[in-house]
């Protein structure tokens, strides 16, 4: 992407919105101006000892090369996976835990489930909390929520005295039935932060009050240990953008796809657990939207994994997520990991057959050919070693990759399944192909998806390098590579929306359960809600609930979701109709004499953020093919033309073998398929 420096602009003339990603190698920036409809992109090395110093030499970097005020940025909205990293890492704040006395087993007991049913020797999972830092607290409620055993002040204060003793540097509290009564917890947390204000304290009930005591037990603690490292970054970040003279807010991105201020996610930075994915997912929608298409799967290839979503009309939404071994039941963006990412490992099994992943190279020492000491072979050293990638097309040449380093690392490889260096290479890639297939196919069909109607969106650093050879396996509409592909995570967080979810545990049998406390109970979420969305400030567009319940039979395991529509009065005999309409869609049958039960009331408030205008891109000049590079790929050598994409004219076709380099990703299209630009600047691909 070129950087020449525009200093004409002055900014009385310039509304800009940014958005910026926080990945573990790079932090990416998608500067978008709402007047022209000018978008500049920057990707700048990750810093994670501070995540801050990245966003920070970033902003500096892109502002001075474009010759933009930072004064002109209106808006500001970033995602990190600092919170997630964290988590998987197990490098949080040491935590300890209050709960009801008799209930301290809870995190060590779990679920009792095998992760591997026909494996009977697989490794206990390990807290996040170790036993000897879970105390017990005498207090009590009944199921209702009316108090049995009063708390008291004294025997707090003396539990978290102990718990400081031991190191501990913040606390989550959980006690049993919070979700029906919080007023224990609510004082519990109060006297703490009166009593011991340098702690980082976290109720259970202010995070989410759901039913089900271990998966809320686990969510406050979650919550707090991360906290303190959350909390410090973001007042770190605030301030650093304020010394560079940036006038607005800070925003997080969320799990759910929503935006939250940073005063909130510090407050609950449990919710940013999954925001890198979910605003990958956000961007992909909003470049599908601006082409008129609602069917679409996404594809999101970085360095670890590939991330996979499914947009029909709306994105979907999903509240049985999994970070690692550890269960999080707050909603989020419905994305499935299906893959190995650019820096997966290349190996062999005890009987010399090839896989990749699911072990990665990471950041550090990353792929071979990276030259920061990694040795092992990876996706993106068979990239290279194959002729797809070429040693100065990442980043304008600003980050140069050893093909000396890539060689020697498939070569070890290559010694071992009596291979050339190339049809290695080859294999690797095949092989990748082959597993995000296999994950895939059965994902879809699980949905109900048929993938003919369904066009394919690319991104991620290497998403446009992999998407046309999974293309040739799965028979889809057509391959979309939005203008900006490595950095549409940065795209996701300046065009989401104000969005946050709120649950009441009700586990009443619909035909004990009147009109009247069934409005109420969706009238306080309401309440509730909306007062949220005030403390946001966010200037929105618009203002809406979403409603639905979880459902079920009696005595079944597994609920539904049924979503309903905004109706003047609720009924359960409404409900009743709504949930056997959804159950006949998910299992194709229904039995209309079987009692209901209503676990969950849940409710959703969207701030509509004004969305910036989609401008079309006039067509250029275009230009000629840089050249030819013989590319070695599924058991073929073919002539491939090689492009930048700035050079392609938009209203021709070109036909493949195709090699586009940009400035953060590198787009492969093999022979039997035509690749074009679109008037949004979106590369097209389909079958010839």
């Amino acid at each position: 992407m070129p950087h020449n420096m525009d200093t004409t602009r002055t900014p009385c003339e310039d509304d800009w919105r940014l958005g910026v990603d926080i990945g573990g190698t790079f932090t990416d920036f998608q500067l978008m101006n709402t007047r022209s409809g000018e978008v500049v992109a920057l990707k700048t090395p990750s810093t994670p000892d501070d995540p801050s110093l990245a966003v920070a030499r970033g902003l500096e970097d892109i502002t001075r090369r474009h010759g933009i005020d930072p004064s002109a940025i209106r808006y500001f909205a970033h995602g990190t996976t600092l919170a997630v990293n964290t988590l998987l890492e197990r490098k949080g704040a040491c935590t300890g835990v209050l709960m009801s006395r008799g209930f301290t087993d809870t995190l060590e007991l779990r679920r009792l489930r095998l992760s591997k049913a026909n494996d009977f020797f697989v490794p206990r999972p390990v807290p996040l909390v170790p036993r000897r830092l879970v105390r017990p607290v005498d207090e009590r409620l009944k199921s209702d929520g009316e108090v049995i055993t009063p708390l008291r002040r004294e025997d707090v204060e003396e539990q978290v005295r102990a718990l400081l003793e031991e190191g501990v540097e913040t606390i989550a509290v959980c006690f049993l039935h919070a979700y029906r009564n919080p007023h224990h917890e609510q004082m519990a947390r109060q006297w703490i932060t009166e009593s011991f204000p340098q702690v980082y304290v976290t109720a259970s009930t202010d995070v989410w009050p759901q039913q089900r005591e271990y998966e809320r037990a686990l969510v406050s603690v979650i919550n707090a240990y991360v906290g303190g490292r959350m909390e410090a970054y973001f007042t770190t970040l605030e301030k650093r953008t304020r010394d560079l003279a940036m006038p607005c807010r800070v925003f997080s991105t969320k799990s759910n796809g929503g935006v939250m201020t940073a005063a909130t996610a510090a407050r609950r930075p449990v919710e940013t657990l999954l925001s890198g994915p979910a605003s990958g997912v956000i961007g992909a929608r909003h470049v599908a939207s601006s082409i008129g298409d609602d069917h679409v799967v996404t594809l999101d290839m970085g360095g670890t994994s590939v991330d996979v979503s499914i947009i029909q009309g709306a994105i979907g939404q999903a509240t049985d997520n999994t970070i690692g071994d550890i269960p999080v039941i707050m909603p989020a963006v419905d994305v499935s990991a299906v893959g190995a990412g650019g820096g997966s490992i290349a190996w062999t099994d005890s009987e010399g057959v090839l896989k990749v992943g699911p072990r990665s190279a990471g950041a550090r020492p990353g792929p071979a050919c990276y030259g920061r000491g990694g040795t092992q072979p990876t996706v993106t050293d068979a990239y290279l070693v194959a002729g797809i990638i070429a040693e100065d097309s990442l980043l304008d040449g600003t980050m140069v990759l050893e093909p000396a380093l890539a060689d020697a690392a498939i070569d070890r490889l290559a010694a071992v399944i009596g291979r050339t260096r190339s049809e290695t290479a080859d294999a690797i890639l095949q092989v990748t192909t082959a597993n995000i297939y296999a994950q895939l196919l059965p994902l879809t069909a699980r949905r109900g998806i048929d993938t003919t109607g369904f066009s394919m969106l690319a991104y991620g650093a290497a998403g446009p390098t992999q998407a046309f050879m999974l293309a040739r396996e799965l028979d889809m509409r057509r391959i979309i590579v939005p203008p900006a592909p490595g950095t549409l995570c940065a795209l996701g967080c300046l065009v989401a929306d104000f969005r946050a979810d709120f649950v009441q545990s009700v586990w009443r049998d619909l035909d004990t359960l009147s009109d009247q406390d069934l409005g109420d109970t969706y009238a306080g979420l309401e309440t509730r809600a909306r007062a949220w969305m005030e403390e946001q400030d966010a200037g929105v567009a618009d203002v809406h609930v979403l409603r639905s319940a979880d459902l079920c039979h009696i005595g079944q395991s597994y609920e539904i979701n049924v979503p309903f529509p905004d109706v003047a009065s609720l009924s359960t005999e409404d409900l009743n109709r709504w949930f056997l309409e959804r159950y006949q869609k998910v299992y194709g049958y229904h039995d209309p004499h079987a009692p209901v039960r209503m676990l969950e009331a849940r409710l959703q408030i969207v701030g509509v953020t004004p969305s910036p205008p989609v401008f079309s891109r006039p067509a250029g000049d275009g230009g000629r093919a840089r050249g030819v590079r013989r590319v070695h790929e599924a058991g073929d050598v073919v002539e491939a033309h090689v492009w930048r994409r700035e050079d392609l004219r938009q209203g021709e076709t070109y036909p493949g073998p195709l090699v586009i380099e940009q400035y953060d990703t590198t787009t492969w299209v093999p022979p039997g398929f035509v690749a074009a630009i679109d008037d949004f600047g979106n590369l097209i691909g389909e079958r010839a």
